[in-house]
């Protein structure tokens, strides 16, 4: 990794995509700690991040920004759950269907703007739950200052997405990705130098950092090892002879990665699970908010089955939406391939369909466990750590994909350079 990133950094081009990288994500962290929103006092929203688990999770994709109530609070969470109501209304509304597979790139075009302004009802409509559940913060409670605070929100909200925009359009990775890796990384400081001197103070003993590393490296080389494995299909291409030159003979594989979903089914989850918290922020003294408050906030053992059963779900639900066993097969027998024992059309498609729905039930069950079991164990334990598991999974994700996003434009530069 530190070798290709020392490659990237001496090419011209590549290098200037880094560097705005840089300057995007540098920016985005200022609008997270200086850039505060009028009208609250964030020492009470830091309160309730410290108290409820959920809240601790909504502070962890943005960054730490919701902590301390900035511009930045909402993060790209209102982009997220958009982008999961546009996946799910493609099945539903035939007119969505036929933009997302027959519209092109104009279609994709015309689903992304849809999905921005979908992205920005919802940060309007989070950010009057959030201040409406959270009054006790506002320094005053009349109309104006509910707009006035929603509004920030909402922008800032629209500002993020702008810059995770930019970044997978000019930059390095995937912006999206990259906006929440920054976030979480970003909060590792100020941990160790609590845990530290806690230590040092006698109010925690020494031996409370065995467990903390142990399931730290443990997790770490789970993920690394996970998210590198894949499923090799062997492909054998029929000869062909086109005038006088013969073509084809040659043998391939396509690769199917075991967790193919990668970390989006654990956003997906929490973030469909935020959802209707903020919903019932409208109604507080409601049965429904109040059960529904009382549920999330607990975090028990129906908690964790709930979001390690909608994990498991939307990795399927994932799989299904960018994985196209037909449409592979089609082009396999267009240009005269084959999988080895498998006959082309149907029997392929259906052969792919079968290993990609095993790789996805043990990768689903992967990301599931991990959500859940490591939190709950460092409950017993009593101790928090420095990020959920699930920070740790996106983390160690997000680096191995910008690295492998660098060593794909390295390695067209030198074919390029190769050609000329």
């Amino acid at each position: 990794m530190l070798e290709t990133i020392k490659n990237a950094w001496r090419t011209p081009d590549i290098r200037q995509k880094i560097l705005f990288t840089l300057l995007i994500l540098f920016l985005y962290r200022i609008g997270t700690s200086f850039i505060p929103v009028a009208g609250v006092n964030p020492a009470y929203i830091a309160a309730q991040v410290e108290k409820y688990e959920i809240l601790g999770f909504l502070n962890l994709l943005s960054g730490g920004s919701f902590s301390q109530f900035t511009i930045f609070a909402l993060g790209i969470s209102p982009y997220i759950t958009a982008s999961i109501v546009l996946n799910l209304l493609t099945f539903a509304i035939p007119a969505l269907e036929r933009l997302a597979k027959e519209g092109g790139e104009e279609g994709k075009e015309k689903i992304q703007r849809i999905t921005r302004y979908v992205a920005m009802g919802l940060a309007l409509i989070e950010s009057l739950g959030i201040i409406m559940g959270m009054s006790g913060a506002l320094t005053s409670t009349d109309f104006f200052s509910y707009l006035t605070i929603a509004i920030q929100l909402t922008a800032g909200s629209a500002i993020a997405m702008w810059m995770a925009e930019k970044i997978s359009e000019k930059g390095i990775g995937n912006g999206m990705s990259l906006i929440i890796f920054v976030g979480i990384v970003s909060q590792l400081p100020s941990y160790f130098i609590s845990l530290f001197v806690n230590i040092f103070a006698g109010t925690m003993s020494f031996w409370v950092l065995l467990p903390i590393i142990v399931i730290f490296v443990g997790i770490v080389a789970g993920v690394v090892y996970i998210d590198n494995a894949e499923r090799r299909i062997m492909v054998q291409y029929a000869k062909r002879v086109v005038g006088r030159k013969m073509f084809g003979g040659q043998s391939t594989h396509i690769p199917m990665k075991l967790n193919g979903a990668g970390v989006l089914p654990i956003i997906f989850a929490m973030t469909l699970l935020q959802f209707p918290l903020m919903i019932s922020q409208f109604w507080p003294n409601s049965g429904f908010s109040i059960w529904y408050q009382g549920f999330m906030y607990s975090g028990g053992i129906p908690y964790s089955l709930l979001f390690g059963l909608l994990i498991y779900g939307f990795s399927f639900f994932y799989m299904s939406m960018s994985f196209n066993p037909i449409e592979i097969s089609k082009q396999l027998q267009q240009n005269g391939g084959f999988i080895p024992g498998i006959r082309p059309g149907r029997p392929t498609s259906d052969y792919m369909a079968r290993i990609s729905s095993r790789l996805t039930a043990f990768g689903g069950l992967f990301l599931a466990l991990l959500a859940t079991v490591p939190t709950m164990i460092m409950s017993l334990v009593g101790v928090r750590m420095a990020m959920q598991a699930t920070g740790i999974l996106i983390s160690v994700s997000v680096a191995l994909e910008t690295t492998k996003q660098l060593e794909t434009l390295l390695l067209v530069r030198h074919y390029k350079g190769f050609l000329k």
